[in-house]
């Protein structure tokens, strides 16, 4: 193994879809792991398999249609889970079992009930009996950094002797701090025999806000795998954010003297990618790709970058994707000038995604003098990333003020036959949601709504995000339009195409009480 490569495991699509209000479909989550392969990490945990059924199939898909990188599943430290897991796995270019059991004594004590010889001999049957399956297989020890060290370095050495090719030892609960993490691993590098054998990885989550500190100090300290998640969702505060360690060791490449297998300029695609949907806004002064990462408003910085650009700026917006055009787009543009300027922005489309996305840009450029990349972004989201559509949006008619009581007339094409209702609600918005719940016979309890402007202006692009529950499980839907109730309109729609989606056996509902890490 080279000395100073470090190997990007990404767990977007399991710990990060555990993060509350998120629920991905089994397209969604192949959309995504498609993108993560362009973006070049080594390993896709693609989820939980026993966890439910949505889950295995997820897992299943991803596994055969994803090309590259390795893709890991899940398992608890059981040979049912193992079992199901394989199953998952089995058609992947290169698969690894990734199983897991808590060494801290405080989970022993609490949630497993067990002692520290019962769980070390779990742990080591677990990695014997996933290595009858597959060669490539991971042991994690959940609550590694508040285990004992010493019961913790014999777990350890035990699971490598057994076959782990990889050892992951999470900060489950964020709890560390760098220093005392990067000696934590240093003693393990140490203290562990057979270490040599093996991948050291590390888990580290967001709860102090040193997720990304400590995943950089265990790299100081030998580890050569880092676990983390696109924009750093994840349980509770979140996971350890990939670009930011990315770009981490790409800025200080003479400190760090590591090097990454990464596409730099498929990162921000990614982050946008992941945020539509799952629903996620990324904060603007989110580090690397906030929407302010690389802005200026300061007089003194404007005059600084404009002068010499590495002034203010420690990386280029163009490394990872970030790209302004003097290519300007309107009513008359062509198919081969947004074909192009698509190119430019780094989409490649197949050719009935192309017509999809053109047919809008030419709804959006009737309304809007000039469509800015932001627009266009916001267009591929919300046509290219969709899931298939039963309810479609046909017109919508609405009428509201401080004396009228609020009406909407919308027509939905269900299955590509128009059906129109009208009704009445407290403004625009809710009285059409309820004529779509009439419409289409689904029920949607609204959660959450969120209203964002694209870009600046009076005709800005607007775009909602909602969170809307049918049935008893969360959807997240987005739409994007000029006007904001057409925009409110599509995104309710688009959450109840994927409830819809479920309800006809796509269910992919994952059990709480089964996710680890």
């Amino acid at each position: 193994m080279s000395n100073n490569r470090i190997y990007i495991f990404d767990t977007t699509l399991r710990d990060g879809e555990q993060s509350p209000g998120v629920s991905l479909n089994v397209q969604e989550k192949l959309e995504i792991a498609q993108q993560l392969a362009r973006l070049g990490v080594d390993v896709i945990e693609a989820g939980f398999p026993i966890a439910s059924p949505g889950d295995f199939e997820a897992v299943k898909t991803i596994a055969e249609r994803v090309k590259g990188p390795v893709i890991a599943g899940l398992c608890r430290a059981t040979r049912e889970d193992i079992d199901a897991g394989w199953e998952a796995l089995k058609g992947a270019e290169s698969p690894r079992i990734h199983t897991f059991i808590a060494t801290s004594d405080i989970h022993l004590k609490y949630k497993l009930q067990r002692s520290r010889e019962e769980v070390l001999e779990q742990a080591v049957a677990a990695v014997k009996y996933a290595k009858q399956f597959c060669s490539d297989v991971e042991f994690s020890a959940e609550d590694a950094s508040r285990s004992d060290l010493d019961y913790l370095c014999t777990v350890v050495e035990k699971v490598i002797d057994a076959g782990a090719t990889v050892v992951n030892l999470p900060d489950t609960v964020g709890y560390a701090i760098p220093d005392e993490f990067g000696r934590f691993i240093k003693a393990i590098m140490e203290r562990v025999p057979n270490i040599h054998r093996a991948r050291l990885s590390v888990h580290c989550h967001n709860d102090l806000g040193l997720a990304v500190a400590n995943s950089l100090a265990a790299i100081l300290n030998g580890a050569t795998q880092i676990e983390g998640a696109i924009n750093g969702i994840g349980e509770r505060a979140g996971n350890a954010s990939l670009e930011e360690i990315i770009m981490a060791l790409y800025t200080k490449k003479a400190f760090y003297q590591k090097e990454v297998a990464v596409n730099y300029q498929e990162i921000y695609r990614t982050s946008r990618l992941v945020s539509s949907l799952t629903g996620m806004v990324v904060q603007p002064n989110k580090a690397i790709v906030g929407k302010n990462a690389f802005a200026h408003e300061a007089g003194i910085h404007q005059d600084g970058v404009l002068k010499e650009r590495t002034t203010y700026e420690i990386m280029k917006p163009e490394l990872i994707g970030i790209y302004k055009s003097n290519l300007v787009l309107g009513k008359h543009s062509g198919r081969h000038a947004f074909s192009e300027k698509l190119k430019e922005m780094g989409f490649e489309l197949s050719g009935e995604e192309l017509d999809k996305a053109f047919r809008r840009f030419k709804e959006l450029a009737d309304k809007k003098k000039e469509v800015t990349d932001d627009d266009i972004e916001a267009l591929i989201k919300d046509e290219v990333w969709a899931i298939p559509e039963r309810f479609r949006l046909n017109y919508l008619y609405f009428a509201s003020g401080t004396r009228l009581i609020p009406t909407a007339t919308v027509g939905v094409a269900i299955e590509g036959v128009v059906f129109e209702d009208a009704g009445t609600g407290d403004g625009p918005v809710d009285a059409a949601f309820h004529v779509v719940d009439k419409i289409t016979g689904l029920q949607g309890e609204l959660l959450e709504y969120k209203l964002n402007a694209v870009t600046g202006g009076k005709d800005a692009l607007g775009e909602v995000i909602v969170r809307v529950r049918v049935n008893g499980r969360t959807y997240v839907g987005r739409g994007v339009s000029t006007d904001i109730v057409e925009a409110s309109v599509r995104a309710y729609i688009n959450a109840l195409n994927k409830a819809d989606f479920d309800r006809i056996g796509n269910n992919n509902n994952s059990s709480s009480d089964q996710r680890g890490q």
